[in-house]
C-alpha cells in the first residue's frame, strides 16, 4: 500500500477532484484487497490497482454529480539535495503550475486520464493500456493527442514566442 499510496493518490486528484482524493484511494485498496482473488498470477499490479482506483473516482465523482471540470493536483517534488529555489524561481514555477492545471482542467476526461497515466502516476505505455483497458498504440495516440491539445491550451512558450517576434 505504501509504495502505490501517492500515485493512487493523485490519479484519484486528477480523475475524481482533489477533496476525495485520499478517501477515494483508500476505498480503492479496499475493493483491490477484497478482489486479490480475481487478480490475475504474473500480471503487473500498479496498473490493476490503478484501474481500480480510476474506477472508484469516476464513480464517486458521478454519485456527487460534479461537473466534468477537475481540479488537478501535481506534487512539486524536489530532491533533497537540492538548494531552496529563490523567491522569483518559486513564484515562476508556482504560476507555470498554475498555468498547466489550468490548462489540465480544460481538457477532455480522456485525456486528463491519459495523460495522469502516464505522466503523474509515470505509468510505462503498456501498463497504462493495461490501467485504461486499450491496446498500447491506442494509449501512444491518446497520449499524443492530449499532448498537442495541452501544448495548444498553454499557448507558445516564452522563449519560442520572443524568438517569433524578433
Amino acid at each position: 500500500m505504501q509504495q502505490h499510496q501517492a500515485a493512487a493518490t493523485r490519479l484519484a486528484a486528477i480523475i475524481g477532484g482533489p477533496a476525495d482524493a485520499e478517501d477515494v484511494a483508500q476505498d480503492a485498496f479496499v475493493k483491490a484487497f477484497a478482489a486479490l482473488e480475481r487478480f490475475r498470477a504474473g500480471a503487473a499490479f500498479r496498473p490493476w490497482l490503478l484501474c481500480i482506483v480510476a474506477n472508484e473516482a469516476r464513480n464517486r465523482r458521478r454519485r456527487a454529480g460534479r461537473q466534468t471540470r477537475l481540479a488537478v493536483r501535481m506534487a512539486v517534488v524536489t530532491s533533497s539535495g537540492d538548494a531552496a529555489p529563490s523567491p522569483e524561481e518559486a513564484a515562476l514555477a508556482h504560476e507555470r503550475r498554475e498555468s498547466l492545471m489550468a490548462a489540465m482542467n480544460r481538457l477532455p476526461e480522456r485525456d486528463r486520464v491519459v495523460l495522469a497515466c502516464r505522466f503523474l502516476a509515470e505509468l510505462s505505455e503498456a501498463e497504462t493500456a493495461e490501467a485504461l483497458r486499450c491496446p498500447a498504440g491506442t494509449v501512444k495516440s491518446r497520449t499524443a493527442r492530449a499532448l498537442s491539445r495541452l501544448r495548444a491550451q498553454l499557448g507558445p512558450e516564452p522563449e519560442t514566442a520572443a524568438v517569433n517576434d524578433a
